[in-house]
């Protein structure tokens, strides 16, 4: 749905801007290609911080399966 959306849309500024349209699709893949080093930081700060979440609560993880894991109080 969203291509379909990205392509009517395109269409539009083609019928209002027509230049602005062809140097948006020309420009297109250039700013892809320049954003592929920002996706790759963001993926790897991503995995860093979730490695670093499951080593922190590594223990708490540890004793809540010692202590008979799932068991729910009820008050």
């Amino acid at each position: 749905m969203r291509p379909l959306i990205l392509f009517v849309g395109w269409c539009v500024l083609f019928i209002l801007c027509w230049p602005l349209a062809l140097l948006a699709l020309f420009l297109a893949p250039i700013i892809w290609i320049i954003s592929i080093p920002f996706r790759l930081v963001g993926i790897t700060f991503h995995a860093v911080f979730a490695l670093l979440r499951e080593i922190l609560l590594l223990p708490v993880r540890i004793l809540r399966l010692l202590s008979g894991g799932s068991q729910r109080r009820t008050t």
